[in-house]
């Protein structure tokens, strides 16, 4: 990015610039859940069985995780203004197919094309924050981005539920369409359109060999929880996302200009963080997915009212995010991270101790705690990476670090699933001795899976802590200002 437009930017007012990008990671978010609860409704009108239909949801996911590093990486080389507009255009394109689509080959088309455009919104949004506005706003801004993930993620099968059932499921292809189409305007008028200042060409074949490595990686764990670990497909398409992710590997220290460049990974603070945005990311999601299921299975809700026990946790991080990016913005990225990783674990342990209660009310208290540590979590994470990554390391950078967030979205649903599975066919006592109902056993050793992750992603956050302090109590008071998370 070039002095001069960085500048323009900043010196105008950020409030219309974060609802452009708010209101597109909102759309990104809804797209990915409001599906879910009119397959149904598709599976009727195409005639098409669950493993078809899981197409939908499948599709949309795989091609978004292979964008978010792509998107990243070329930000580096691309204004993020043609960038953003022409993903707006691809996510439209991708909604009219579907919101028309006559048979669900085409359904599921326009849902690939739809994840291509979604993949570059996340990313570009949060670099947006980290170019465009003072270091002293950035995290306000990355929280007041993040609570629209949180909000979308909450709200999304609730959405897609009731429009679903009110208009039918096209409805809600025709909305994400006209509001693609009302954002285009907005946001090539508020993103700079010039190329970022020692852009530099980098590795293509690198690039498709780490796409499908993740690719696949996110097909083979969706595909455990669905097929089975023993399947062809499970076992198929982790062995080859291994292989893939191995030749990345090779590549990126062989070529020139890899696409990712080692030096990335040599700075502890962002190798940390990549490290715990993707556990904390594991348990989010597990918990987003699997307290609705609790309170379906063991209080005889419907998948509708089962999503609404999550509103309250995405209220509240629509209201505490941007107040916990301020803080972020003020005492630094490690006590923010900690926090919020021991609201994470104590939250999951109390949804393990609760599971099977008559009462919903402890399930969506769970679930907000989780909501509202993981935003704990990742704004800081988000901000101190973008703080120590050089200039032209911070599109690529954060795309690594979204694609990380984005594995741990995929893995801990199937993770999570194959061992609810595994413990609701052993018909067995919960393990956590404190769990005081007779119901809902294998969802309470579910979530205590969940503590269980949290406790290394708390060494390595305490780790990273702590080398931060014993670094800014080595350093000059110019060089602390400078090196400040």
């Amino acid at each position: 990015m070039t002095a001069t437009s960085t500048t323009s930017v900043r010196s105008s007012s950020s409030i219309p610039l974060l609802a452009v990008l708010m209101t597109s990671m909102l759309a990104t978010v809804i797209a990915a859940d409001m599906v879910n609860l009119v397959l149904p409704s598709m599976g009727e009108q195409f005639g098409a069985s669950e493993a078809q239909l899981a197409w939908v949801v499948t599709g949309y996911l795989l091609v978004f995780s292979i964008g978010i590093p792509f998107y990243g990486r070329i930000s580096d080389r691309v204004s993020l203004r043609r960038l953003f507009c022409s993903a707006l255009l691809i996510y439209a394109a991708g909604s009219l197919v579907c919101a028309l689509a006559p048979d669900l080959p085409v359904l599921v088309i326009g849902r690939i094309v739809m994840g291509g455009g979604a993949a570059a919104l996340p990313v570009l949004s949060i670099i947006a924050v980290t170019r465009l506005m003072p270091e002293s706003k950035r995290g306000m801004g990355i929280g007041v981005v993040s609570a629209a993930s949180g909000i979308g993620t909450a709200a999304g099968p609730a959405i897609g539920g009731g429009i679903g059932q009110w208009l039918g499921w096209p409805a809600l292809f025709w909305l994400m369409f006209l509001l693609a189409l009302v954002l285009l305007p907005a946001a090539w008028r508020m993103l700079p359109g010039d190329t970022p200042a020692g852009a530099n060409r980098f590795d293509i074949i690198g690039g498709v060999l780490l796409g499908v490595g993740a690719g696949l990686a996110l097909f083979g764990m969706t595909q455990a929880q669905a097929a089975g670990i023993g399947a062809p497909t499970t076992w198929g398409s982790l062995l080859v996302a291994v292989v893939a992710l191995g030749l990345f590997a090779r590549r990126t220290v062989k070529v020139a200009h890899p696409f990712v460049p080692p030096a990335l990974f040599a700075n502890r603070t962002y190798r940390s963080a990549v490290v715990v945005a993707f556990l904390a990311m594991v348990v989010n999601l597990g918990g987003l997915v699997f307290v609705p299921l609790l309170v379906i299975d063991v209080n005889d809700l419907d998948p509708g009212q089962g999503a609404l026990v999550m509103i309250p946790a995405g209220i509240a991080v629509a209201a505490f995010s941007p107040l916990i990016g301020r803080f972020t913005d003020r005492i630094g990225t490690g006590a923010l991270a900690l926090t919020g990783l021991a609201v994470m674990g104590l939250s999951a342990l109390f949804l393990s101790i609760s599971a099977g209660s008559t009462s919903v009310v402890p399930a969506g208290a769970g679930a907000l705690g989780l909501c509202v540590g993981f935003v704990l979590v990742i704004t800081p994470l988000i901000n101190a990476s973008a703080g120590v990554l050089p200039p032209d390391q911070v599109g690529v950078g954060l795309g690594i670090l979204q694609g990380a967030q984005f594995l741990g979205a995929g893995a801990g649903p199937a993770l999570f699933g194959v061992l609810l599975t595994a413990r609701q066919h052993s018909d067995s006592a919960a393990i956590n001795p404190l769990h005081f109902s007779d119901q809902g056993a294998a969802f309470s050793d579910t979530f205590l899976a969940m503590v269980l992750i949290i406790i290394p992603a708390t060494i390595v956050a305490y780790r990273m802590h702590s080398a931060t302090t014993r670094s800014r109590e080595t350093t000059t008071p110019s060089q602390h200002t400078a090196q400040q998370l």
